[in-house]
Protein backbone atom coordinates (compact mmCIF):
# COMPACT_ATOMS: atom_id res chain seq x y z
CA UNK A 1 0.00 0.00 0.00
CA UNK A 2 2.89 2.48 0.78
CA UNK A 3 4.62 1.83 -2.41
CA UNK A 4 1.20 2.62 -3.95
CA UNK A 5 0.16 5.74 -1.98
CA UNK A 6 4.04 6.88 -3.35
CA UNK A 7 3.75 5.95 -6.94
CA UNK A 8 0.38 8.10 -6.87
CA UNK A 9 2.65 11.29 -5.23
CA UNK A 10 4.74 10.39 -8.30
CA UNK A 11 2.20 10.96 -10.94
CA UNK A 12 0.67 13.66 -9.36
CA UNK A 13 4.20 15.77 -10.08
CA UNK A 14 3.74 15.18 -13.77
CA UNK A 15 0.20 15.23 -14.75
CA UNK A 16 -1.34 18.28 -16.49
CA UNK A 17 -4.38 19.74 -13.90
CA UNK A 18 -4.12 20.07 -10.05
CA UNK A 19 -8.00 19.93 -8.78
CA UNK A 20 -9.23 21.43 -5.35
CA UNK A 21 -12.03 22.76 -3.79
CA UNK A 22 -10.75 26.09 -3.03
CA UNK A 23 -11.53 29.95 -3.49
CA UNK A 24 -9.45 32.86 -2.95
CA UNK A 25 -11.07 35.48 -0.16
CA UNK A 26 -9.72 38.74 -0.82
CA UNK A 27 -10.46 39.82 2.57
CA UNK A 28 -8.18 37.01 4.25
CA UNK A 29 -5.92 37.59 1.25
CA UNK A 30 -5.75 32.86 0.82
CA UNK A 31 -7.42 30.51 -0.49
CA UNK A 32 -9.96 29.19 1.71
CA UNK A 33 -11.40 25.77 2.27
CA UNK A 34 -15.06 25.91 0.74
CA UNK A 35 -16.05 23.45 3.47
CA UNK A 36 -14.08 25.04 6.72
CA UNK A 37 -13.93 28.62 5.47
CA UNK A 38 -10.49 27.97 6.53
CA UNK A 39 -7.29 29.59 5.08
CA UNK A 40 -5.33 26.77 3.37
CA UNK A 41 -2.13 25.89 1.33
CA UNK A 42 -1.14 27.08 -2.33
CA UNK A 43 2.20 25.28 -2.57
CA UNK A 44 4.51 26.53 -5.94
CA UNK A 45 4.71 23.38 -8.00
CA UNK A 46 7.61 22.66 -9.72
CA UNK A 47 9.32 19.86 -11.21
CA UNK A 48 12.22 17.79 -10.20
CA UNK A 49 12.29 19.37 -6.73
CA UNK A 50 15.13 17.17 -5.50
CA UNK A 51 17.75 19.54 -6.93
CA UNK A 52 16.32 21.93 -3.80
CA UNK A 53 17.13 19.41 -0.95
CA UNK A 54 19.93 20.42 1.11
CA UNK A 55 22.79 17.63 0.21
CA UNK A 56 25.23 18.14 3.32
CA UNK A 57 25.38 17.66 6.98
CA UNK A 58 27.07 21.06 7.43
CA UNK A 59 24.18 23.05 5.83
CA UNK A 60 22.06 20.21 6.93
CA UNK A 61 22.50 20.93 10.64
CA UNK A 62 21.80 24.67 10.16
CA UNK A 63 18.32 25.20 8.89
CA UNK A 64 19.66 24.40 5.47
CA UNK A 65 21.09 28.24 5.46
CA UNK A 66 24.88 28.36 2.98
CA UNK A 67 24.62 31.16 0.67
CA UNK A 68 27.14 32.98 2.62
CA UNK A 69 29.01 30.14 5.10
CA UNK A 70 32.70 29.78 4.64
CA UNK A 71 33.26 27.31 1.36
CA UNK A 72 33.53 23.88 1.22
CA UNK A 73 33.33 21.67 -1.53
CA UNK A 74 29.61 21.65 -1.00
CA UNK A 75 29.35 25.57 -1.40
CA UNK A 76 28.08 24.54 -5.49
CA UNK A 77 24.84 23.40 -3.74
CA UNK A 78 24.45 27.06 -2.36
CA UNK A 79 26.69 29.49 -3.82
CA UNK A 80 29.33 28.70 -6.03
CA UNK A 81 30.98 32.34 -6.00
CA UNK A 82 32.16 30.96 -2.30
CA UNK A 83 34.76 28.12 -4.00
CA UNK A 84 36.91 31.64 -5.44
CA UNK A 85 37.42 31.81 -1.48
CA UNK A 86 38.40 27.97 -0.65
CA UNK A 87 41.59 27.44 1.82
CA UNK A 88 42.29 23.85 0.14
CA UNK A 89 44.01 23.20 -3.04
CA UNK A 90 41.76 20.25 -3.63
CA UNK A 91 38.58 19.01 -1.86
CA UNK A 92 36.40 16.27 -1.89
CA UNK A 93 33.14 15.96 -0.65
CA UNK A 94 30.48 12.71 -0.02
CA UNK A 95 27.39 13.10 1.75
CA UNK A 96 24.42 11.05 2.45
CA UNK A 97 21.17 11.08 2.98
CA UNK A 98 18.06 8.73 4.17
CA UNK A 99 15.12 10.19 2.62
CA UNK A 100 11.06 10.06 4.01
CA UNK A 101 11.92 7.60 6.39
CA UNK A 102 9.14 8.73 8.34
CA UNK A 103 7.01 7.35 5.55
CA UNK A 104 7.83 4.30 6.47
CA UNK A 105 10.21 3.48 3.17
CA UNK A 106 13.39 2.39 3.59
CA UNK A 107 14.54 2.50 -0.06
CA UNK A 108 14.40 5.89 -0.74
CA UNK A 109 18.45 8.03 -1.02
CA UNK A 110 20.37 11.33 -1.80
CA UNK A 111 23.44 10.99 -2.25
CA UNK A 112 26.22 13.83 -3.31
CA UNK A 113 29.42 13.74 -4.24
CA UNK A 114 31.85 17.09 -5.41
CA UNK A 115 34.93 18.11 -5.46
CA UNK A 116 37.17 21.34 -5.91
CA UNK A 117 40.15 22.39 -7.28
CA UNK A 118 42.20 25.57 -7.39
CA UNK A 119 43.33 26.50 -10.74
CA UNK A 120 45.42 29.66 -9.39
CA UNK A 121 45.13 32.30 -7.01
CA UNK A 122 42.40 34.00 -8.46
CA UNK A 123 39.85 30.83 -9.59
CA UNK A 124 38.81 27.53 -8.54
CA UNK A 125 36.78 24.81 -10.31
CA UNK A 126 34.24 22.45 -9.29
CA UNK A 127 32.44 19.85 -10.07
CA UNK A 128 29.62 17.81 -8.56
CA UNK A 129 26.97 14.89 -8.75
CA UNK A 130 23.85 14.56 -6.91
CA UNK A 131 22.04 11.11 -7.69
CA UNK A 132 18.20 10.88 -5.91
CA UNK A 133 17.42 7.12 -5.69
CA UNK A 134 13.65 6.69 -5.30
CA UNK A 135 13.83 2.96 -4.62
CA UNK A 136 11.74 0.15 -6.24
CA UNK A 137 8.23 0.80 -6.87
CA UNK A 138 5.26 -1.35 -8.06
CA UNK A 139 2.82 0.70 -10.47
CA UNK A 140 -0.79 0.23 -10.50
CA UNK A 141 -3.39 1.34 -12.97
CA UNK A 142 -6.66 2.84 -10.91
CA UNK A 143 -8.06 -1.07 -10.82
CA UNK A 144 -5.11 -1.86 -8.69
CA UNK A 145 -4.19 -4.52 -11.39
CA UNK A 146 -0.35 -4.46 -11.47
CA UNK A 147 1.46 -2.90 -14.30
CA UNK A 148 4.84 -3.99 -13.51
CA UNK A 149 7.99 -2.67 -10.72
CA UNK A 150 10.05 0.67 -11.72
CA UNK A 151 13.00 2.14 -9.93
CA UNK A 152 12.47 5.67 -10.29
CA UNK A 153 15.78 7.76 -10.26
CA UNK A 154 16.61 11.71 -10.65
CA UNK A 155 20.22 12.81 -10.95
CA UNK A 156 22.27 16.28 -11.97
CA UNK A 157 25.82 16.84 -12.86
CA UNK A 158 27.01 20.52 -11.97
CA UNK A 159 30.21 22.12 -13.43
CA UNK A 160 31.17 25.26 -11.68
CA UNK A 161 33.68 28.17 -12.43
CA UNK A 162 34.45 30.88 -9.50
CA UNK A 163 36.54 34.03 -9.51
CA UNK A 164 37.97 36.58 -7.48
CA UNK A 165 37.01 40.09 -8.99
CA UNK A 166 39.36 41.43 -5.96
CA UNK A 167 40.17 40.54 -2.72
CA UNK A 168 36.62 40.71 -1.01
CA UNK A 169 34.04 40.19 -4.22
CA UNK A 170 33.86 37.05 -5.72
CA UNK A 171 31.64 35.60 -8.55
CA UNK A 172 30.45 32.41 -10.29
CA UNK A 173 28.86 30.25 -13.33
CA UNK A 174 27.99 26.99 -13.18
CA UNK A 175 25.97 24.65 -15.69
CA UNK A 176 24.25 21.62 -15.06
CA UNK A 177 22.78 18.80 -16.68
CA UNK A 178 19.17 17.44 -15.05
CA UNK A 179 18.00 14.18 -15.90
CA UNK A 180 14.56 12.63 -13.86
CA UNK A 181 13.27 9.29 -14.98
CA UNK A 182 9.66 9.00 -12.52
CA UNK A 183 7.63 6.31 -14.49
CA UNK A 184 9.57 5.83 -18.04
CA UNK A 185 7.29 3.64 -20.46
CA UNK A 186 3.87 3.98 -18.24
CA UNK A 187 1.06 5.46 -19.77
CA UNK A 188 -1.09 8.25 -17.89
CA UNK A 189 -3.95 9.41 -19.34
CA UNK A 190 -3.53 7.48 -22.30
CA UNK A 191 -0.04 9.14 -22.90
CA UNK A 192 3.34 7.47 -22.52
CA UNK A 193 5.47 9.17 -19.70
CA UNK A 194 8.87 9.52 -20.86
CA UNK A 195 12.38 10.26 -18.77
CA UNK A 196 12.78 14.08 -18.25
CA UNK A 197 15.75 16.28 -19.19
CA UNK A 198 16.96 19.25 -18.77
CA UNK A 199 19.74 21.83 -18.71
CA UNK A 200 19.98 24.81 -16.40
CA UNK A 201 22.70 27.54 -15.26
CA UNK A 202 23.59 28.97 -11.55
CA UNK A 203 24.94 32.51 -11.13
CA UNK A 204 26.37 33.59 -7.54
CA UNK A 205 28.41 36.53 -6.45
CA UNK A 206 30.33 36.54 -2.35
CA UNK A 207 31.58 39.62 -0.83
CA UNK A 208 33.64 39.04 2.00
CA UNK A 209 35.27 41.80 4.33
CA UNK A 210 37.09 42.07 7.71
CA UNK A 211 35.04 44.20 10.67
CA UNK A 212 36.31 45.07 14.31
CA UNK A 213 33.89 44.22 16.75
CA UNK A 214 34.16 44.62 20.83
CA UNK A 215 37.88 44.91 19.46
CA UNK A 216 38.51 41.53 17.73
CA UNK A 217 38.88 40.90 14.23
CA UNK A 218 35.86 38.78 12.65
CA UNK A 219 34.67 38.29 8.98
CA UNK A 220 31.42 39.57 7.31
CA UNK A 221 30.33 37.81 3.93
CA UNK A 222 27.21 38.56 2.08
CA UNK A 223 26.27 36.31 -0.49
CA UNK A 224 23.61 36.10 -3.41
CA UNK A 225 22.42 33.60 -6.21
CA UNK A 226 19.98 32.16 -8.28
CA UNK A 227 20.39 28.79 -8.84
CA UNK A 228 18.57 26.06 -11.34
CA UNK A 229 17.52 28.94 -14.20
CA UNK A 230 16.57 26.57 -17.29
CA UNK A 231 15.00 25.13 -19.66
CA UNK A 232 11.36 23.79 -18.73
CA UNK A 233 11.36 19.46 -18.29
CA UNK A 234 8.88 17.61 -19.63
CA UNK A 235 7.85 14.13 -18.98
CA UNK A 236 4.12 13.94 -21.63
CA UNK A 237 3.89 15.14 -24.33
CA UNK A 238 2.33 18.69 -24.75
CA UNK A 239 3.11 19.35 -20.90
CA UNK A 240 6.08 20.86 -19.48
CA UNK A 241 6.73 22.23 -15.78
CA UNK A 242 9.11 24.79 -14.24
CA UNK A 243 12.79 23.72 -12.65
CA UNK A 244 12.38 25.05 -9.17
CA UNK A 245 14.46 27.98 -9.90
CA UNK A 246 15.67 29.92 -6.55
CA UNK A 247 16.78 33.15 -5.48
CA UNK A 248 18.90 32.92 -2.62
CA UNK A 249 20.53 36.20 -0.53
CA UNK A 250 22.32 35.24 2.60
CA UNK A 251 24.89 36.58 5.34
CA UNK A 252 27.22 34.86 7.97
CA UNK A 253 29.35 36.56 10.44
CA UNK A 254 32.27 34.46 11.87
CA UNK A 255 32.60 35.64 15.41
CA UNK A 256 36.26 34.91 17.11
CA UNK A 257 35.76 34.83 20.66
CA UNK A 258 39.48 34.28 21.07
CA UNK A 259 42.18 31.82 19.34
CA UNK A 260 40.24 29.13 20.25
CA UNK A 261 36.64 29.64 19.49
CA UNK A 262 34.92 30.64 17.02
CA UNK A 263 31.27 31.21 16.79
CA UNK A 264 29.30 31.74 13.10
CA UNK A 265 26.31 33.18 12.57
CA UNK A 266 24.41 32.66 9.46
CA UNK A 267 21.11 33.38 8.06
CA UNK A 268 19.15 33.03 4.24
CA UNK A 269 16.21 33.93 2.67
CA UNK A 270 15.00 32.06 -0.29
CA UNK A 271 12.07 32.43 -2.56
CA UNK A 272 11.36 30.35 -5.87
CA UNK A 273 11.43 31.83 -9.71
CA UNK A 274 8.40 30.40 -10.51
CA UNK A 275 5.00 31.41 -11.12
CA UNK A 276 1.99 31.36 -8.67
CA UNK A 277 -0.77 29.23 -9.46
CA UNK A 278 -3.74 30.88 -9.30
CA UNK A 279 -7.47 29.74 -9.57
CA UNK A 280 -9.28 29.84 -12.46
CA UNK A 281 -12.91 31.16 -13.63
CA UNK A 282 -14.76 28.88 -11.94
CA UNK A 283 -12.88 28.86 -8.65
CA UNK A 284 -12.90 25.16 -8.52
CA UNK A 285 -9.34 24.63 -10.35
CA UNK A 286 -6.02 25.86 -10.56
CA UNK A 287 -5.67 27.62 -13.80
CA UNK A 288 -3.20 25.44 -15.72
CA UNK A 289 -1.81 28.33 -18.12
CA UNK A 290 0.52 29.28 -15.38
CA UNK A 291 2.45 26.27 -16.31
CA UNK A 292 2.51 27.60 -20.46
CA UNK A 293 4.47 31.14 -19.42
CA UNK A 294 7.36 31.52 -21.26
CA UNK A 295 10.51 30.44 -19.26
CA UNK A 296 11.51 34.42 -18.39
CA UNK A 297 8.27 35.89 -17.80
CA UNK A 298 7.77 33.27 -15.51
CA UNK A 299 11.58 33.85 -13.76
CA UNK A 300 10.45 37.59 -13.63
CA UNK A 301 6.82 37.66 -12.62
CA UNK A 302 7.04 35.13 -10.02
CA UNK A 303 7.66 38.65 -7.77
CA UNK A 304 4.55 40.09 -8.64
CA UNK A 305 1.93 37.25 -10.04
CA UNK A 306 0.38 36.42 -6.64
CA UNK A 307 -3.24 36.82 -6.75
CA UNK A 308 -2.39 38.16 -2.69
CA UNK A 309 -0.35 40.57 -4.09
CA UNK A 310 2.96 41.79 -1.53
CA UNK A 311 1.32 40.12 1.71
CA UNK A 312 1.30 36.80 -0.88
CA UNK A 313 4.58 37.32 -2.08
CA UNK A 314 5.91 37.71 0.90
CA UNK A 315 4.77 34.65 2.50
CA UNK A 316 6.86 32.18 -0.35
CA UNK A 317 10.06 33.56 1.06
CA UNK A 318 11.86 30.75 3.11
CA UNK A 319 14.23 31.53 6.08
CA UNK A 320 17.14 29.43 6.90
CA UNK A 321 18.58 30.80 10.48
CA UNK A 322 22.08 29.15 11.78
CA UNK A 323 24.28 28.75 14.29
CA UNK A 324 27.80 27.02 14.50
CA UNK A 325 30.36 26.69 17.40
CA UNK A 326 33.93 25.48 16.33
CA UNK A 327 36.66 24.60 19.44
CA UNK A 328 40.12 24.82 18.05
CA UNK A 329 39.50 23.92 14.49
CA UNK A 330 38.66 20.41 15.81
CA UNK A 331 35.06 20.30 16.91
CA UNK A 332 32.03 22.14 15.93
CA UNK A 333 28.52 22.21 17.11
CA UNK A 334 25.63 23.41 15.10
CA UNK A 335 21.85 24.72 15.43
CA UNK A 336 19.33 25.85 13.15
CA UNK A 337 15.89 26.57 11.88
CA UNK A 338 13.87 26.44 8.81
CA UNK A 339 11.18 28.05 8.22
CA UNK A 340 7.71 27.93 5.47
CA UNK A 341 5.23 29.71 5.79
CA UNK A 342 1.47 27.31 6.42
CA UNK A 343 -0.02 28.68 3.44
CA UNK A 344 3.08 27.36 1.04
CA UNK A 345 4.09 24.16 2.58
CA UNK A 346 4.37 24.80 5.96
CA UNK A 347 7.98 22.97 6.43
CA UNK A 348 9.23 24.17 9.72
CA UNK A 349 11.88 22.55 11.33
CA UNK A 350 14.53 22.46 13.89
CA UNK A 351 18.26 20.93 13.16
CA UNK A 352 21.32 20.60 14.80
CA UNK A 353 24.53 18.47 14.20
CA UNK A 354 28.12 17.71 15.33
CA UNK A 355 31.10 18.14 12.72
CA UNK A 356 34.83 16.41 13.57
CA UNK A 357 38.05 17.42 12.14
CA UNK A 358 41.42 15.22 12.14
CA UNK A 359 44.32 16.37 9.83
CA UNK A 360 42.79 16.54 6.36
CA UNK A 361 39.64 14.58 7.10
CA UNK A 362 36.27 16.05 8.03
CA UNK A 363 33.20 14.19 9.39
CA UNK A 364 29.69 15.83 10.04
CA UNK A 365 25.89 14.31 11.17
CA UNK A 366 22.89 16.69 11.01
CA UNK A 367 19.57 15.57 12.93
CA UNK A 368 15.69 17.15 12.03
CA UNK A 369 12.97 17.67 14.30
CA UNK A 370 10.11 18.81 12.68
CA UNK A 371 7.99 21.66 14.47
CA UNK A 372 5.13 22.91 12.29
CA UNK A 373 1.24 22.62 12.30
CA UNK A 374 1.78 19.95 9.84
CA UNK A 375 3.38 15.87 10.33
CA UNK A 376 6.52 15.91 8.77
CA UNK A 377 7.50 13.35 6.34
CA UNK A 378 11.01 14.50 6.67
CA UNK A 379 10.94 13.73 10.53
CA UNK A 380 14.06 12.44 11.74
CA UNK A 381 16.05 12.67 8.92
CA UNK A 382 19.94 12.10 8.69
CA UNK A 383 22.69 13.08 7.09
CA UNK A 384 25.91 12.02 7.23
CA UNK A 385 29.06 13.39 5.14
CA UNK A 386 32.47 13.11 4.55
CA UNK A 387 35.34 15.75 3.41
CA UNK A 388 39.13 15.21 2.33
CA UNK A 389 41.06 18.31 2.38
CA UNK A 390 44.01 18.18 0.22
CA UNK A 391 46.99 20.95 0.16
CA UNK A 392 47.32 24.59 1.14
CA UNK A 393 45.71 26.78 -1.23
CA UNK A 394 48.10 29.96 -0.37
CA UNK A 395 50.62 28.06 -0.84
CA UNK A 396 49.88 26.86 -4.43
CA UNK A 397 48.71 30.50 -5.26
CA UNK A 398 52.34 31.57 -4.39
CA UNK A 399 53.83 28.98 -6.69
CA UNK A 400 51.54 30.42 -9.77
Amino acid sequence: MKKTIFSLLVFIGILPNIQGQLKWNPNKRCYIDESTQDCTYNNLLTAVPFLQITPDSRSGAMGNAGVALSPDANSMHHNSANLAFIDQDLTIALSYTPWLRALGIDDINLSYLSVTKRIDKLSTAGVALRFFSLGSIDFTDDTGQSLGTGRPREFDITGAYARKLSDNFSASFAAKFIYSNLANGQTVGGQEVNAGKSVAVDLGVTYKTPISLAGRKHNLTIGASATDLGSKISYVKGYSDFLPANLGVGAALDYNLDAYNILTFTVDFNKYLVPTPQLDSTAANYDPNFRDKPLLSGIFGSFTDAQGGFTEELQEIMISTGLEYWYDRQFAIRLGYFYENNLKGGRQFLTMGVGLKYREYNMDFSYLVPTGYFRSPLTNTLRFGLMFNFGDANDNAKRN
